[in-house]
């Protein structure tokens, strides 16, 4: 592990050396990778010069030990050798973590699909719901949220709903996720007073960007036609709506969420680079899943990952079998402690593959 830890910061040194290198500024490609490289080492740099610092305070300690006759400051000693032995192993197991292969999508901005499943009208409230949810979890992250699409339920919430998340590590958060969201409740349409079950899905993909997707011009179908819904004067009258079809894959996408042309094609493109990126990406977590217990964060998307029981006030993740009982601060935007124990038990799932192996 040292030697690993010792090639990396030699890495991060000759990162650091060609960052201020006038001929790496003047290609702004190479500048902004190998920074973005430089501040993902940092991370494992930073905790490696603390373990250094700690197996010299040893060694000094030690010494004293061995070689100080006054009896206080031996004492002295053992108990700093103590505090740093456990101020050591707690930092390799942090060491472990950090020099586990890291997945590329993670740093990626991300699409967030929501839909209304099994449960009408109260599927679609509840798609509402999540879609608050995320919305508020967002803002206290920092992240910018932009409203690709929407299809409204018709007694409030959404039947589907599509958005593009950027920001810093988006992907690497919000795919725990995706896959089915169950909701237990008394819907606002019963009479009697009686528990439903619903249910909404989520889909999150990394965001592809152009150079993960060669897509040719001869590939795509690109339809024209008029908007409908809400969108003022522009309604039924230009051509701005747009519909984009891959003809390899049968891909279809539809935007007309934007009164211009040019808005709803860029925001297509982006739609259809992600779909066609997740069939590829799709076999890699496949793999993944094939050789995990839990599911975490891995491909399955029919698989139901959560439970939302609003007598009981209760949330309960089925991946990890943890369950939270603070529903509204929850549904508030407060997802982050579950996300972090999903994290913690998928790098634990890991750790124990990478010592079988």
């Amino acid at each position: 592990m040292l030697e690993k830890l010792e090639a990396i910061y030699q890495r991060w040194l000759e990162i650091g050396r060609q960052i201020n290198d006038p001929d790496v500024m003047a290609d702004m490609k190479r500048y902004v990778r190998l920074n973005k490289d430089y501040k993902d080492l940092m991370p494992v740099v930073e905790a490696y010069k603390k373990y250094d610092n700690i197996t010299a305070n040893m060694e000094s300690s030690r010494d004293l030990l061995y070689n100080e006759k006054d009896e206080e400051l031996r004492e002295m000693a053992k108990e700093e050798i103590n505090s740093l032995i456990e101020q050591k192993s707690n930092l390799e197991d942090e060491l472990k973590v950090l020099l586990l292969p890291k997945d590329p999508q993670d740093s990626k901005n991300a699409i967030l699909e929501i839909r209304g499943g099994t449960g009408g009208d109260e599927a679609s409230i509840f798609a509402g719901d999540l879609y608050r949810m995320y919305m508020k979890y967002c803002e206290t992250k920092g992240w910018k949220v932009e409203l690709v699409d929407a299809t409204e339920g018709t007694q409030g919430g959404y039947k589907e709903v599509i958005l593009n998340v950027m920001g810093d590590g988006v992907y690497g958060h919000m795919k725990y996720e995706s896959g089915v969201h169950r909701v237990q409740r008394v819907p606002k349409t019963e009479t009697q007073g009686r528990i439903h079950t619903s249910a909404a899905s989520v889909v999150v993909l990394p965001e592809a960007e152009e150079v993960d997707i060669d897509l040719k011009a001869s590939d795509i179908k690109k339809e024209t036609f008029c908007s409908s819904g809400p969108g003022g004067q522009s309604v039924n009258t230009t051509y701005s709506a747009v519909r984009l079809t891959h003809i390899p894959t049968g891909i279809v996408v539809s935007m007309q969420d934007e009164k211009s042309q040019i808005k709803n094609l860029d925001k297509a493109m982006r739609i259809l680079r992600s779909r066609i990126y997740e069939i590829e990406y799709q076999k890699y977590m496949d793999e993944v899943a094939s050789r995990r217990k839990t599911m975490v964060s891995t491909g399955d998307r029919s698989a139901k990952i959560r439970t939302y029981n609003y007598p009981q006030g209760r949330i309960t993740d089925h991946r990890i079998n943890v369950s939270v009982y603070n529903l509204p601060g929850f549904m508030d935007g407060g997802i982050q402690d579950m996300i972090d124990q999903l994290q913690m038990a998928e790098n634990a799932e890991r750790l124990k593959a990478d010592a079988i192996e």
